[in-house]
């Protein structure tokens, strides 16, 4: 345990950081999933609505740090062309 008050500040400031980044990253995932699990449905209608609320969640995670930009613009990049595949093949 911190004997400094500083390094015991520190250590409160990470439980609370570790829970908040903990509570978000299960929040983006769950996000992008709805999205896959109706494209494997072939549901176009559901997985566009889902896409639409995921991608502001993947924008701001992104800004924000809790995950590197390149990865939002990959899974954007992913989920759009599985969705304009699946209207296609519709």
């Amino acid at each position: 345990m911190a004997n400094i008050k500083s390094a015991k500040k520190r250590a409160k400031q990470t439980v609370v950081r570790n829970a908040r980044n903990s509570a978000q990253r299960s929040m983006l995932r769950t996000a992008v999933k709805k999205v896959i699990k109706a494209l494997d449905a072939k549901d176009v209608a559901g997985a566009e609505a889902a896409y639409t609320t995921a991608v502001p969640i993947l924008d701001r995670f992104a800004a924000r740090g809790l995950i590197h930009r390149n990865k939002a613009a990959r899974h954007k990049s992913r989920i759009s062309a599985r969705i304009k595949a699946l209207k296609q093949a519709a």
